[in-house]
């Protein structure tokens, strides 16, 4: 799969705690830290979406958004399924880099959010095809609806930042 652009295609910026499905074409890109993007992509109809989650859980308080990972997987499978029909779904995982130099317990939002998402798609019976997650640099990331191809680029300025507050936390 090759990702190709033409002056006709449409984009999409998606924000945290959203989620983009649509029949037509679109470019959606998106910037992750700690948060999660998964993308799901429908092979035999070629649509596709994805979703960017903050947050692993929700804790039943409040509205179930899609900030929340396990709201945002379940609902962004629902999706794709609701127009692109029955049959094999496929996925790619991106983000859940570590924003701070000590990155445990409550603080490892970005390791909970990716550790979901593979349990989550496992249970769903939706085949991960690739990821690029955890580690120290940010990732912008853009997804061709139709195609399933991701352009990704990482953020080394998210690893520097994360290395300076480690200093002055020493």
């Amino acid at each position: 799969m090759r990702f190709q652009s033409d002056q006709n295609t449409k984009t999409h910026y998606l924000f945290p705690g959203t989620i983009f499905v649509n029949k037509e074409r679109h470019l959606v890109t998106t910037v992750l830290g700690s948060c999660v993007a998964v993308c799901i992509w429908h092979p035999g109809s070629e649509i596709g979406g994805i979703n960017h989650y903050l947050l692993p859980l929700w804790n039943g308080e409040g509205l179930p958004t899609p900030k929340y990972g396990n709201i945002a997987i379940v609902r962004l499978i629902e999706k794709v399924r609701g127009l692109a029909g029955r049959g094999e779904l496929i996925a790619k995982v991106f983000g859940g880099a570590s924003m701070w130099s000590r990155s445990e317990g409550a603080l490892a939002v970005g390791e909970r959010n990716v550790e979901l998402a593979l349990r989550t798609l496992e249970e769903e019976k939706v085949k991960i095809v690739s990821q690029d997650v955890y580690g120290e640099m940010g990732r912008k990331v853009i997804f061709d609806t139709q195609s399933g191809s991701v352009l990704l680029r990482r953020n080394p300025n998210v690893a520097m930042r994360a290395k300076m507050q480690k200093e002055l936390d020493d």
